[in-house]
């Protein structure tokens, strides 16, 4: 019998998330075939998630005439069959969770990406997902915006596990790692207990690779002054992302080392995670596991899409890969400074920020026209 990689993986401290939900997947048992035997131990979703689920698809329209016939706003109605969604797959999820002690089981939902710069907003809506959904193993989804991290440590406070989505720069990472331990921080000084609280800090790799590339190739097609320029740009491509995670979880480790989480683990705080997103392979010159091979170590998850699930279970090669080439990782984002190279990645990450919340308004916006037209289709005359 062939060898599971997924399976593999665990053994090296990482944890498989599966980066996508639907009700076909929850309905005909897939989900839970790769909860049982593919070593899927978690959920994310996003609004362009949600947006491919229900868009066009029949098995929605019960619920979506239910909410019609009782009066509600698209917007609840696409509520409605979101929160059942993740709650059916939260309790898929429940037996990882209890066996697991907290660690993972979790479903991922994001609050709306249209109040990623507003602070108060976006800690009302966490803590009401939260309690209009009602399972132990949710995780409120909030963007490391400057206006999410304060909710990030608002919402921890009261007690909610939050996964930090749209990371891309190491500098993000550790503000949002610390906006985790400042929320538990807050609830200790409160007298309340910390031990059952979760959180990820979703620090994303392939859109940084597009996006850098994309310029590579600009310059190169433009034309160089010598086979050593074009050896030291093309010597980047493709390498950025995991680099930069590499990195970042060198941040994780001292951040862990230091007195201040100490004395919250002490107390029974769970570490927060990395986890790495957006892990899809989008150069087709590249291996399609890129992602998961380079970035296995202890203390992370990595959340795959579908595809990249089979195709990892199949050829993944396994190796505490983590922790090593960390020198070269610096090394290779220090050359972005050269002027052969000359590639701001400050400003990279600025504007994948950015986009990254553009790329998440746009198919929360198309979902609701989408919803609004079903509901024109399925309305009686």
């Amino acid at each position: 019998m062939a060898t599971n990689h997924l399976l593999e993986i665990k053994n090296h401290g990482q944890s498989i998330w599966m980066d996508n939900l639907s009700r076909d997947i929850i309905q005909s048992g897939e989900l839970q075939n790769l909860v049982e035997n593919q070593g899927i131990s978690g959920i994310t979703s996003n609004p362009a998630i949600f947006e491919k689920a229900i868009t066009g698809n029949a098995i929605y329209d019960a619920d979506i005439e239910a909410g019609m016939r009782a009066g509600l706003p698209t917007y609840k109605i696409y509520e409605s069959l979101v929160f059942a969604d993740i709650r059916n797959a939260c309790d898929i999820l429940r037996p990882v969770y209890d066996a697991t002690k907290g660690l993972d089981g979790y479903v991922s939902i994001e609050v709306p990406p249209t109040i990623a710069h507003d602070t108060q907003a976006t800690i009302d809506e966490a803590r009401r997902y939260c309690q209009e959904i009602g399972r132990e193993n949710v995780m409120i989804k909030i963007p490391g915006t400057d206006a999410g991290l304060p909710a990030v440590k608002a919402t921890i406070a009261a007690g909610i596990n939050v996964n930090i989505t749209l990371l891309f720069a190491v500098e993000s990472y550790v503000n949002a790692a610390w906006a985790y331990i400042r929320g538990l921080e807050k609830r200790v000084n409160e007298g309340q207990d910390i031990s059952k609280i979760a959180s990820v800090a979703s620090f994303f790799l392939s859109r940084i690779d597009t996006n850098i590339d994309a310029k590579i190739d600009a310059k190169l097609q433009k034309g160089v002054d010598d086979i050593n320029h074009e050896a030291r740009l093309r010597a980047v491509r493709g390498k950025i992302a995991i680099a930069n995670a590499k990195i970042a979880y060198q941040e994780y480790q001292n951040i862990i080392a230091s007195d201040r989480w100490q004395a919250l683990a002490a107390k029974g705080a769970k570490v927060q995670r990395l986890l790495w997103a957006s892990t899809s392979t989008k150069d087709p010159s590249y291996s399609d596991v890129m992602y998961v091979n380079e970035l296995i170590g202890h203390d992370t998850v990595n959340t795959l899409p579908p595809g990249t699930i089979k195709a990892c279970a199949d050829h993944c090669h396994v190796s505490d890969s983590l922790e090593t080439g960390v020198a070269e990782a610096h090394n290779l984002i220090q050359s972005l400074k050269d002027p052969d190279i000359n590639i701001n990645i400050e400003a990279v990450m600025s504007e994948l920020l950015v986009e990254g919340i553009d790329k998440f308004v746009q198919p929360f916006q198309s979902l609701m026209n989408s919803l609004e037209e079903k509901l024109k289709v399925l309305s009686p005359v």
